[in-house]
């Protein structure tokens, strides 16, 4: 390429990451996105579904955020928060989740973060799990060590055997397997501290 006003011939190697919630396919078929700049930027396509679509994935990407948001602070959450953050549908995708955290992050003395830090709009989904916690009865996907205290009374009161309860989870017998010894290490190493 040459500058302009510029006679001399430069060289550069660029990479070009752009991300679009738009179906450019359909719109290069439609006559709506320019076809030549589509096939020039659709080298290696990824697709990454929303947030709501990745109720697993919730309570890893807000740890790992909360990293970042909270400026030196060490915060963890609930199990309640992570559940319902884990159900919340995210409409506001990733960004959404961001500005709830660091709400929560401006919003709590302590070191934990709990439902009272989150904004209105998830007071539904915080008061249907708050019932299943009470009753023991917990579902969905867990992620974190702030889930082991559930997921330790869950495994003692569940009837029945880990295949069906990892079922019950969500998850693969392997997955909780690994939870569940990685659990009794940790009480092994707080014994073992004492």
């Amino acid at each position: 390429f040459r500058r302009v006003g510029s006679p001399d011939l430069r060289k550069a190697e660029v990479r070009i990451v752009s991300a679009t919630h738009r179906p450019l396919s359909e719109m290069v078929a439609d006559g709506r996105f320019r076809q030549d700049l589509f096939y020039r930027l659709n080298i290696f396509p990824i697709h990454l579904p929303p947030l709501r679509q990745r109720g697993g994935d919730v309570a890893l990407i807000a740890e790992s955020l909360i990293g970042r948001i909270a400026g030196g602070r060490s915060l963890g959450f609930s199990p309640k928060v992570l559940a319902c953050l884990s159900r919340y549908s995210f409409p506001g995708n990733v960004r959404e989740l961001r500005n709830m955290l660091e709400r929560a992050v401006l919003l709590c003395d302590g070191d934990e973060i709990n439902s009272q830090h989150l904004p209105p709009e998830l007071t539904t989904v915080c008061s249907a799990v708050s019932g299943e916690l009470a009753s023991g009865v917990v579902t969905g996907q867990y992620n974190s060590v702030a889930e082991q205290p559930s997921l330790s009374r869950l495994a003692s009161q569940f009837r029945g055997n880990r295949k069906a309860l990892a079922k019950h989870l969500g998850w693969s017998e392997r997955t909780l397997y690994r939870r569940l010894k990685a659990l009794n290490g940790n009480r092994g190493q707080k014994k073992g501290g004492e």
